[in-house]
């Protein structure tokens, strides 16, 4: 796998994000088996100690799980450092409660290079009272994640990240061309790059706060063809661009 994303800890508890990315239909490197995706992680846990929880929400290109090379919803959760957990709706796990969200669903159309920009709203959140950790896209409610499907996570996250991911089989002996994002650099800046904005955190009051952006950290795991930019404006408040070709 490979990663441009950003990351917030803080040393607090964190009980939900919300932040809008926009969607692309990035290219996938023919026959590989690879994929790319953006999304969000709510985590708890670590690999050392196998006790890793997330949630992950987000859109993906994943040619041999839907036959197609459409960017679709999806949802992922585990509760044990990936060795359980699924995809979407495909065992128990997340219980959608709305009848007008196709989750694993195709989105179209996607954002286009220098026009209109589709985006997806994006808002996990816990609630406190059941220890269910809740999921809406835009205005619409889609379900959530019992609390019992986590130990880590029960209570409340460690830490939010969100950006992109590839995965890179190195065909042939090369690097992948699959691409992450819109497949060009953050440089490009808006139209042509991926972005996430507006980033916020739940905290332990139950309010929405803007992540600050001097607090982010950086995990690029290949900077020569995956990259990621993060500024502050009055109105995208903490946001980023990532992706490459």
């Amino acid at each position: 796998m490979q990663y441009a994303i950003v990351s917030y800890e803080d040393n607090t508890k964190l009980y939900g994000t919300k932040a809008v990315l926009n969607v692309w239909d990035p290219a996938i490197e023919e026959g590989a088996a690879e994929m790319s995706l953006a999304q969000i992680w709510i985590a708890s846990g670590d690999y050392e100690t196998a006790d890793l929880n997330t949630i992950e929400v987000g859109w993906q290109v994943l040619p041999q799980m839907y036959n197609d090379i459409r960017p679709r919803l999806f949802l992922f959760w585990t509760g044990n450092t990936y060795r359980s957990g699924c995809y979407n709706v495909r065992c128990s796990g997340f219980i959608q409660t709305s009848g007008s969200i196709v989750v694993g669903g195709p989105i179209a159309p996607v954002s286009s290079l220098g026009g209109i920009q589709t985006e997806l709203t994006v808002f996990v959140w816990k609630d406190r009272k059941s220890g269910n950790w809740w999921l809406s896209l835009g205005v619409s409610i889609v379900g959530y994640w019992p609390a019992e499907l986590f130990t880590t996570l029960a209570d409340h996250a460690a830490y939010v990240q969100w950006g992109g991911e590839i995965l890179n089989k190195q065909p042939l002996g090369r690097h992948t061309t699959t691409q992450m994002g819109s497949g060009h650099f953050p440089d490009e800046g808006f139209g042509r790059s991926g972005y996430f904005r507006n980033l916020e955190y739940v905290d332990y009051n139950n309010r929405l706060e803007s992540v600050p952006v001097q607090k982010l950290g950086i995990i690029v795991t290949n900077p020569d063809c995956y990259k990621v930019k993060h500024l502050f404006s009055d109105d995208w408040k903490t946001q980023f661009y990532y992706g490459g070709p």
